[in-house]
């Protein structure tokens, strides 16, 4: 699948998808979706910030808990990697 043609919903649906295979406290990395979606190394670093802004969707609406080192943070911010997961109260 082409970057190009990979909405805000797939990659949504997907990060809930590779959440849902994972232990109810596991987190993952953005990269992690985006490689499930790009075909190629190429493709899936252009889809990382597009990743990352949907993740700071999720997280606005509560649906998704965005981290760095363990403390909440914006998933657009900059400062390091991050890890998402679900949210506190799921």
């Amino acid at each position: 699948m082409s970057s190009e043609t990979v909405g805000d919903e797939r990659i949504a649906a997907t990060l809930f998808d590779l959440l849902d295979r994972r232990r109810a406290d596991a987190t993952l990395c953005p990269s992690d979706v985006a490689r499930a979606l790009g075909a190629d190394e190429d493709a899936w670093r252009v889809l990382m910030p597009r990743v990352r802004a949907v993740a700071a969707t999720l997280a606005a609406r509560g649906l998704l808990r965005v981290t760095r080192d363990g403390r909440d943070v914006d998933a657009e911010a900059p400062g390091g990697p991050i890890r998402l997961g679900r949210p506190k109260h799921v």
